[in-house]
């Protein structure tokens, strides 16, 4: 459950674009910020704000797995705010993976926030809560949830690796 930044791939003999791996945890935690404010929502029983607050994170989501993570405010934040006072990243990464975990993002919230609208008790502050664990492991110890369930996939032979990664 991340966010992006678009950059030319600078290392090895590779010509081929990649993203700052700085980009997706800088996104993720302001996820994380948002999600722990809508798990409080949620349990202090402010359910009408945790429902807006987690359909604007969906929808978040789902612009990371629709437009594609390079796309994502949260990296057009990254590249203007932050990136200029960095020194270049070691290393750059397949954008594929933090999009696919844009999605899982999108599904586990979506799927929330479709159970409270049929009645389920408690969903919101459940669903928030565990979006929040794959974004604060993200944002604090780059451990992307999302891209682990995408590689385990491409593994499995039940998705392809994107051209770019294959290159």
């Amino acid at each position: 459950m991340s966010q992006p930044d678009a950059t030319p791939a600078t290392t090895g003999t590779s010509s081929r674009a990649g993203i700052d791996p700085r980009s997706p945890r800088f996104g993720a935690g302001i996820t994380a910020v948002l999600l722990l404010i809508d798990v409080f929502l949620g349990l202090v029983g402010a359910t009408t704000a945790a429902f807006w607050l987690l359909l604007v994170i969906a929808l978040l989501f789902a612009w990371g797995a629709f437009a594609g993570i390079k796309r994502h405010p949260y990296g057009a934040l990254f590249r203007a705010l932050v990136r200029p006072r960095l020194a270049p990243p070691a290393e750059l990464e397949d954008a594929a993976p933090p999009t696919f975990a844009q999605g899982v993002g999108l599904f586990v919230t979506g799927l929330g926030l479709l159970l409270h609208l049929v009645g389920v008790p408690y969903v919101l502050p459940i669903a928030a809560g565990l979006a929040f664990v794959a974004a604060f492991l993200n944002s604090v110890f780059g451990y992307c949830l999302g891209c682990q369930i995408y590689l385990l996939l491409v593994r499995a032979g039940l998705i392809r690796r994107s051209a770019a990664a294959a290159a």
